[in-house]
């Protein structure tokens, strides 16, 4: 994590106003848990997760999306960017308040995080964030920084088996959508290194 903390503190250091800092990276690599230690390294740090622009299940169903949940349509991408937007400019304006996402109900979870006026720090991490295409194309200009967290694909397996085991499918289900959804969107993640300010592997983050 120093690795990270240290361009972090760099940055705040010199910033006139808030940082926004991404971290990217395909499912299972370590994303939330590394946002949420940087989180916890810097005093007033809030956390935006991108998950919490997980269409609702609801309305996956209604477009005939469920079964691909976590792909790369299956976000609110346009509210996403809103959220960064306003995350940029209402600095000592206002509090903004971003949603969640409840893994226990696998939904979406409106006004879950709130980013205080106050706040010098937000750091947002996602799948997506570094896609120069559609909508997403607006994320990376809003990201003072984006780092991009990899480990090797039999422990992102191992990790999402388990995850979706937790959540509640069987484990030949957890096994289908680790290779048949999850990796598909792995795939596509791969091809955003290139935009991201510095590839880590999570091994070297603590």
């Amino acid at each position: 994590m120093r690795l990270l903390a240290d361009d972090v503190a760099d940055l705040l250091s010199r910033a006139p106003g808030r940082v926004v800092v991404g971290i990217t990276g395909p499912p299972g690599a370590g994303k939330s848990t590394s946002a949420r230690a940087m989180v916890a390294a810097f005093d007033g740090a809030s956390y935006l997760p991108m998950d919490g622009f997980h269409l609702s299940n609801a309305e996956l169903d209604r477009q005939g999306r469920r079964g691909r949940k976590g792909a790369i349509d299956t976000f609110d991408a346009a509210g996403y960017v809103a959220a960064l937007r306003r995350v940029r400019t209402e600095y000592v304006r206002g509090d903004v308040y971003v949603p969640a996402f409840d893994r226990s109900l696998d939904e979406p979870l409106a006004a879950g995080h709130v980013i205080p006026a106050e706040c010098s720090l937000v750091v947002t991490e996602g799948n997506y964030l570094g896609v120069p295409d559609g909508q997403w194309a607006a994320v990376r200009p809003l990201l003072d920084r984006l780092y991009y967290v990899d480990c090797p694909a039999p422990v992102r397996r191992e990790r999402l088996v388990a995850r979706h085991i937790e959540g509640g499918r069987s484990p030949a289900a957890a096994r289908a959508w680790a290779d048949e959804v999850d990796e598909v969107n792995a795939r596509l993640i791969a091809t955003t290194r290139q935009y991201c300010d510095r590839v880590v592997e999570i091994d070297e983050m603590w």
